[in-house]
């Protein structure tokens, strides 16, 4: 199941006792200060969590495997998560690290 930011915002109202316009506000400025701390090139860290950080990739040569066409893949900007250890723990508990 894919959870949407409208299923977030649900669950800040039922969780803290907000009503829905004071959650919305909540969970769209804390998207937003992510998005804006990522655009400006700074790494996002959320302790216990993991965190975001912005890589730039490099143009390349890819080829579709069906037809054997190859064509470039132009150079972009992409956000990659790494969860943190604790999370990583939470996700495959009795695993080792």
């Amino acid at each position: 199941m894919t959870r949407i930011k409208e299923d977030i915002i649900r669950d800040v109202m039922t969780k803290i006792t907000l009503d829905r316009k004071y959650a919305k506000n909540l969970v769209e400025s804390i998207l937003s200060i992510i998005k804006n701390t990522l655009h400006s090139g700074e790494e996002v860290m959320i302790s216990g969590f993991g965190y975001f950080k912005v890589r730039h990739k490099k143009p390349r040569v890819g080829r579709n495997p069906k037809t054997k066409v190859t064509y470039e893949i132009s150079e972009r900007v992409v956000v990659t998560f790494y969860p943190s250890k604790v999370f990583r723990k939470e996700l495959n508990p009795g695993k080792a690290e």
